[in-house]
């Protein structure tokens, strides 16, 4: 990236709550449609984000992904692209399980999978950390990839993903993956191109994680 250019946003946007999500319950691949509070929510959201006016919106192509996208879509006229690669973890064997089900049968991989970075096994026997990295980095980056200069990208997707994704783009070890706390339901992280300098490659950098609002201009000494 050049850094004569504006730089671009890339926004990532957990879908609203699924009745699954109340319940504490492993969603994976499995189509799980939003309840009442995240239509709610997708809706209050929007309305945030249609400032930001994004130049493109891409979405999971699950419906709780899809429908959250669809409430932007709908206050910005901004279409829609859909993209599997950003589909949540795959959980195998988990999927459809909530926590207290999953630990009875397999705590000892689960925790694993939970809280030890290192190790990089696949959840419920269905897809590790780094292979969900591995499609979902370069959706995002295709969505920004097609965006002009200066502009922001929107992209609908889910926890897990999201997680995995600013990992990568900050070019942080697996291991302090989970330094990156989780985004709740139908809030939203701030990622902003970086161009290269005499002291630093190009890359990314977080301007906002978990968010509810919208950026505000940081003042002070660490501007």
């Amino acid at each position: 990236m050049e850094s004569s250019a504006a730089p671009r946003r890339l926004v990532l946007w957990r879908h609203g709550r699924t009745a699954w999500n109340a319940e504490d319950r492993f969603q994976g691949h499995t189509d799980v449609d939003l309840d009442d509070v995240g239509r709610d929510q997708a809706a209050r959201a929007a309305a945030v984000l249609a400032a930001l006016r994004p130049a493109s919106i891409t979405s999971s192509d699950l419906s709780r992904a899809r429908d959250t996208a669809a409430a932007l879509s709908a206050v910005t006229g901004v279409p829609v692209d859909l993209d599997a690669r950003l589909r949540e973890t795959y959980g195998g064997t988990w999927q459809g399980r909530t926590l207290t089900e999953i630990r009875a049968v397999d705590a000892k991989a689960y925790d694993q999978w939970r809280y030890a970075s290192h190790v990089d096994i696949p959840a419920g026997g269905g897809e590790t950390r780094s292979a969900l990295a591995a499609r979902v980095v370069p959706a995002a980056l295709d969505a920004v990839g097609a965006a002009p200069p200066g502009a922001t990208v929107v992209v609908v997707t889910h926890g897990g993903s999201v997680r995995a994704a600013i990992g990568t783009l900050l070019a942080l070890p697996m291991d302090n993956w989970s330094a990156i706390a989780g985004l709740a339901n139908c809030c939203w992280s701030v990622l902003e191109e970086r161009p290269a300098s005499p002291y630093a490659p190009a890359g990314w950098r977080l301007l906002e994680h978990n968010a509810g609002t919208l950026p505000q201009p940081v003042m002070g000494d660490e501007q």
